[in-house]
């Protein structure tokens, strides 16, 4: 089952930026790219379990703010030490100016 979870507005995100949603007791980070396009990943590092929201965005990559650990966060690559796992990635799509994930 595949279950379509409201997130956020579109507008809520700036671009290249990151933002926390959660959601039945999980976190997930929400970005939209430099090119206005969304995308959703699990919301802790893999390394620390630190919130990706606090971190950095710079075009395709978001950085851990405790150890600045690096991730691809269009395809959930861990890119840099010290995380070496990667993340979980999650379907999105624009509906109606709302923002939605794939989270089943």
């Amino acid at each position: 089952m595949s279950d379509w979870v409201e997130a956020c507005a579109a507008g809520d995100i700036d671009e290249e930026d990151v933002m926390r949603f959660d959601h039945a007791g999980r976190t997930f980070a929400i970005y939209r790219s430099p090119d206005d396009e969304y995308f959703a990943t699990d919301g802790l590092c893999s390394h620390e379990k630190v919130h990706l929201a606090d971190g950095l965005v710079m075009d395709d990559i978001i950085e851990c703010p405790k150890h600045n650990g690096r991730f691809n966060y269009k395809t959930g690559d861990a890119r840099g030490a010290p995380v070496c796992v990667n993340l979980k990635t999650y379907p999105v799509k624009v509906d109606a100016g709302k923002v939605l994930i794939q989270v089943g």
